[in-house]
């Protein structure tokens, strides 16, 4: 093994220290990971239905219902029927919602401010730039089947 990290594991440190970060300053919203992350991606979504969510987050409907339960039970969100299929539910935040998601995106400022520390706004442009035109290439790229000898090792 090399004593350099590979670009795949350093981004993946680097997010799971900005998830772990956050939690730290989060604790006292009274929310789990999985019930602030559902919040922020329906923040961004609201009127998606279950499954749609469930695919955004990448985690089992099943799993999804659970975590909006308990957001429900609380206040935060509602679910609503779809207006044509009465097996879908559709989502949305509730006010009560409101500032608890305020008060995550200033934990979440806080939070990009400690891990940007020291780096110039040169540097954090083109850190956004190259992070997006990656995000890109691997977004075209997931949807382009891999060949069957790109899949075989040796």
């Amino acid at each position: 093994m090399t004593a350099h990290p590979t670009l795949g594991f350093l981004l993946h440190d680097v997010a799971r220290l900005l998830r772990k970060r956050f939690e730290q300053r989060a604790k006292d919203l009274g929310l789990t990971r999985s019930q602030w992350q559902t919040l922020a991606y329906l923040a961004n979504n609201e009127g998606i239905h279950q499954s749609g969510l469930a695919e955004i987050l990448e985690i089992e409907p099943i799993t999804l219902v659970r975590i909006l339960d308990k957001l429900a039970e609380r206040g935060l969100i509602e679910r609503r029927q779809h207006p044509t299929d009465r097996r879908i539910w559709l989502l949305y935040m509730r006010e009560e919602a409101h500032p608890i998601l305020a008060e995550m995106r200033e934990i979440g400022e806080v939070t990009r401010g400690e891990a940007l520390e020291g780096v110039t706004p040169e540097q954090r442009d083109q850190l956004f730039q190259t992070l997006s035109v990656m995000k890109t290439n691997l977004v075209q790229a997931c949807r382009t089947p891999v060949a069957d000898n790109e899949t075989k090792h040796g």
